[in-house]
């Protein structure tokens, strides 16, 4: 996956299961950093622009087989253009940090492994709509299935597709991060997610010191 020119502020996404706390911990970081006098946009996806959020709602909502794999991919795919080219390009390019919770490793942990599609497809449409822009850093928060899923369940909501889909699904979902983290270690760190929300964001800020402000 590319680097960003040297000219663009830099791009931050967090990726996990289900219930790993990535919103929380986006909030946390983005008040870090506006402490550091960093201008900052936190963002998501699917969604994040208007059109993306459209399509959102047709991933996360439903019946959890309404899709099948190359189906969900393409849909995720549409909603990145979408997301990169109204929202993410445009901060960076002004100067302002972007922190994403989520962006192109979901697919390939959700679709590429969870549905079984495999990693070519989406390697190959990754290249296609991101290239050069994907994140500079990626923050794998990593934690138990059964407790990502237990906390998923106590948030409600009908945004539950995903959710709902069976306990093997959330387990593969899981060992394709850490493969994933695995195969690039020059932008993805994992964070150990089962300790207290401040003892995380502790970690996550020593991270992005160390990689993006040191």
């Amino acid at each position: 996956m590319g680097q960003a020119p040297a000219t663009r502020a830099p791009f931050i996404s967090l990726e996990g299961g289900e219930g790993s706390g990535k919103s929380t911990q986006i909030r946390y970081l983005n008040d870090s950093l506006q402490a550091l006098g960093k201008p900052v946009l936190t963002t998501r996806e699917p969604g994040g622009a208007p059109g993306a959020e459209e399509i959102r709602a047709l991933l996360v909502q439903g019946a959890p087989g309404r899709w099948d794999g190359l189906t969900e991919t393409l849909l995720h795919f549409a909603a990145r253009r979408d997301h990169l080219v109204k929202t993410v390009n445009p901060a960076r390019m002004a100067g302002r940090w972007v922190v994403s919770d989520r962006f192109a490793d979901s697919t390939m942990a959700y679709q590429g492994f969870g549905q079984k599609l495999g990693p070519e497809i989406i390697t190959r449409l990754y290249d296609l709509v991101v290239g050069a822009d994907g994140p500079d850093l990626t923050l794998v928060l990593d934690l138990p299935v059964e407790i990502g899923l237990r906390r998923a369940v106590g948030r409600g909501g009908v945004e539950d597709r995903y959710e709902r889909m069976g306990r093997d699904f959330h387990e593969r979902l899981r060992q394709a991060y850490l493969a994933i983290a695995k195969a690039a270690p020059e932008r993805c760190v994992i964070v150990d997610a089962s300790g207290s929300e401040t003892a995380i964001a502790s970690q996550i800020l020593a991270i992005v010191t160390d990689r993006l402000l040191s």
